[in-house]
């Protein structure tokens, strides 16, 4: 179930650390300047993000493992088209393509553990697959500059379909089907539509304004859109009988607690390494495999600590994990800045990539954790779906406004000297935002409450091989 889980969502993590490496040259190949380049990466977050509910509801709704399934087979179809695309537009167009299959994949699989694994091995199993989610995602930059560098850019795609066969088979031998049953009636179809065209409008305002100017009637209008459809989305959500984003599941405040810490500090992660790449090879002067073995540390560190901090935050509570490590994080990204023309690897990088590594290691496990146990078992996929969402978004919205509020934007925003000035107040702001993260967290996060003793009982016992029923030791 793990293997499945992993693969699954692994493939969607890396695919977005792996373009982002090949951004520099997928610009060269393709002529794009960097409003295209973050339309490579903000259509698919896009997507993502705009249906990322309706996959959850999806699961709850069909069963996990069959809509899983089906987005894994989608996302290796609209990666073939992403390898194939002859223009900018064309990659732009199949990478939104790309993130609808992620919205259906990508909830399923956290909520797939969450419906099957025991209550005390959840932590650990959460945290397993936290970190070798983030170990995929980490290797991400590695494979994707050593592809790049070998052979082609468009081999970062294709790699997705051998990954997906193998993620299919597995999981339709091994994962059990679960459904929540309680989700009946009919599909919110209005309310992802109206999450889709609202973030739409809001981001291509954000992205494209400072190019075609904030007062043309094509961003103004973007932005009216935008901002009005996500108030009839909460408003339609309140109303509609069956709603795709049930908002009294907000009536926790653990849950709410975890996903405003969720949107700060994953805002400042997803604008950060966008900009990372693109300045070890444009300012640096990195090629993209050695842009990509630079954050080979970080892939250490999350495949050796990720399910130990997932046990050590199911002991001690969420909040000191929580807390600290946003605040290691941002130290790590205010060590970036650092990084500039005649940067030393052992001196400017790698110590701002073990930081940083650390960081994640005590934040990712025990944040997924918390939202997953926030929220009631039968709401599995829908709380899954909300907490990534919540990410995606913050991603999202990050991509468009840190390069404009860094003063990277327009013809010239890749020359490495304006690059360069920008990137450094890029990461001051997104150390800044991470550490407010951790502040969060230390200010709204609750342990829970210890639960009372019970009286011991035979444990069940149980094998997935196919044997006698174990007799009970009374008989």
């Amino acid at each position: 179930m793990l293997l499945a889980t992993v693969l699954g969502s692994g493939i969607a993590f890396l695919d977005s650390t792996v373009v982002n490496v090949a951004l520099p040259t997928i610009g060269e190949d393709l002529d794009a300047g960097i409003s295209s380049l973050q339309w490579v990466v903000n259509a698919y977050t896009l997507t993502l993000a705009g249906f990322l509910l309706l996959g959850g509801s999806l699961g709850d709704h069909y069963g996990r493992r069959k809509v899983f399934v089906i987005g894994v087979v989608w996302f290796a179809a609209a990666s073939l088209l992403c390898g194939l695309a002859p223009t900018d537009e064309a990659l732009i167009a199949a990478r939104a393509l790309q993130g609808v299959g992620g919205a259906l994949l990508t909830p399923g699989s956290l909520a797939i553990i969450e419906a099957s694994f025991r209550r005390e091995d959840r932590g650990a199993a959460i945290g397993a697959w936290s970190g070798l989610g983030g170990v995929t995602a980490a290797v991400g930059p590695f494979l994707g500059g050593w592809l790049v560098q070998a052979a082609s850019w468009r081999l970062i795609f294709l790699i997705n379909l051998p990954l997906a066969v193998v993620v299919v088979w597995v999981s339709l031998r091994h994962v059990p089907e679960s459904r929540d049953p309680g989700a009946t009636g009919r599909l919110d179809w209005p309310g992802a539509a109206l999450a889709a065209v609202g973030l739409a409008g809001v981001v291509y305002a954000l992205t494209d304004g400072p190019e075609k100017g904030w007062t043309t009637p094509l961003i103004l209008g973007s932005a009216l859109v935008g901002v009005g459809s996500l108030v009839a989305f909460l408003l339609w959500e309140r109303r509609t009988p069956a709603p795709m984003l049930p908002l009294d599941i907000f009536a926790s405040r653990q849950f709410s607690a975890a996903n405003a810490v969720t949107f700060v500090v994953y805002g400042a992660l997803g604008g950060s390494l966008f900009l990372l790449p693109i300045q070890l090879q444009r300012v640096v002067g990195y090629s993209p495999l050695a842009s990509g073995v630079a954050l080979v540390p970080i892939t250490v560190i999350l495949l050796l600590l990720s399910a130990r901090a997932g046990r050590l935050a199911s002991r001690i509570g969420p909040r000191l994990p929580m807390t600290l490590g946003p605040l290691l994080v941002a130290a790590g990204l205010a060590l970036f800045t650092r990084i500039g023309p005649g940067a030393s690897y052992l001196v400017d990088i790698l110590p701002a990539s073990l930081v940083y590594g650390f960081g994640l290691v005590l934040t990712v496990a025990p944040l997924t954790s918390t939202v997953l146990a926030a929220a009631p078992a039968e709401h599995a996929g829908i709380a899954s779906a909300v907490n990534n969402d919540v990410a995606r978004t913050a991603g999202l919205l990050a991509v468009a406004v840190l390069p404009v509020a860094a003063g990277i934007s327009g013809a010239d925003a890749l020359e490495p000297a304006r690059f360069n000035a920008g990137f450094q107040t890029a990461m001051t702001l997104a150390a800044v935002l991470c550490a407010a993260g951790g502040v969060l967290s230390w200010l709204t996060i609750r342990n829970p409450e210890p639960e009372p003793e019970r009286e011991p009982a035979d444990p069940p016992m149980s094998c997935p091989l196919s044997a006698p029923s174990p007799v009970s030791r009374r008989a």
